[in-house]
Formats: C-alpha cells, structure tokens, sequence
C-alpha cells in the first residue's frame, strides 16, 4: 500500500463528515456511474434506436449532473473550510477539473430534456465521452489527494489495522 508523500505530517481531517466518515467520497460514486453509464446508454440508442436507450439516456444524465453537484458542495466545503487542503494545487486542480466536468454533465442532461430524449443527434455520446474522459482525470487528482496527501484518511487506523492484520 503506498504511503503517502506528507506522511511524516498529520492527516488531513474532513470537515464534511459523518462520525468521522468523509461526506464527498462517499457520495461522488453514484454520480460517476450514471455518467459512466450514460456513455453505454447513448452508444446503444445510437445502435439499436430504440427510445428506452433515449429515455435511460436522460434519466442517467440528470442523475449524474444533479447528484455530481451536490457531492461537490461537500468536496467544496472541505477546499473552503480545511486550510490545509487549500494549500494543496493538486486540490485546486482537482475542483477546477470537476467542476468543468459538471458543467459538461449539466449542458448534456439540459440539451437531452429541452429537445426531448429521442431526439438525439450523436452530439450527446461526445459530450458524454468528453465528461467521461473528465471525470478520469478528476478521480486521478482526487485518488492524488487522498493517497499523497491523507486527505480524509486517518493514518493512526490505518496502522493499527495494518499491525492487526499483518498487511
């Protein structure tokens, strides 16, 4: 298991956390897979025409769109309120890089209910490529941030976990 870079340093506590749980990792899952999964859903309407692809289409875009912001409130709120995670850049990279991914998300989900579902053109698999390809590099940066940096990891449990399991 790497160590992370700062680790003669103190972890870094969120401040969005549940009984010491950190809020934002927690819930930026379920968005990454609906957008993750959009690319599929748009491929197989651009396949098969069938609407269900359409409809699923939108459906996976407003739940990644909507629920993708509402984990970045809590990633937001960590960046705004932990002063050490402020000094990072790889935090600030990491913000900036999601945020242009959910505006990204945003636009795809916004175009797809204006003009209807199965009225798609091809433009929606680009756009979900090119949030897919953002989301990548987003998680690099987040993963940076918690394996480099101890960002929400406590490093006190994780040696004791390592001592009891011989890991």
């Amino acid at each position: 298991m790497p160590v992370p870079a700062d680790s003669g340093a103190e972890s870094i506590v969120s401040r969005a956390a549940l009984r010491g749980h950190p809020l934002h990792p927690m819930l930026i899952h379920f968005p990454v897979a609906a957008l993750i999964g959009l690319v599929a859903t748009d491929v197989a309407w651009l396949v098969s025409g069938d609407p269900f692809w359409a409809r699923a289409g939108l459906w996976l875009a407003g739940v990644g769109a909507g629920g993708g912001w509402i984990a970045s409130l809590l990633g937001v709120a960590d960046l705004l309120l932990v002063e050490r995670i402020r000094e990072k850049i790889t935090a600030w990279c990491h913000a900036v890089i999601a945020v242009m991914m959910l505006s990204l998300a945003s636009l795809n989900w916004a175009m797809r209910y204006r003009e209807g579902a199965e009225q798609l053109a091809g433009w929606e698999l680009y756009l979900s490529l090119l949030t897919a390809g953002t989301i990548g590099l987003a998680a690099y940066l987040g993963g940076r941030l918690v394996y480099e940096h101890a960002v929400g990891v406590e490093l006190g449990h994780r040696a004791a976990i390592e001592d009891s399991t011989g890991l």
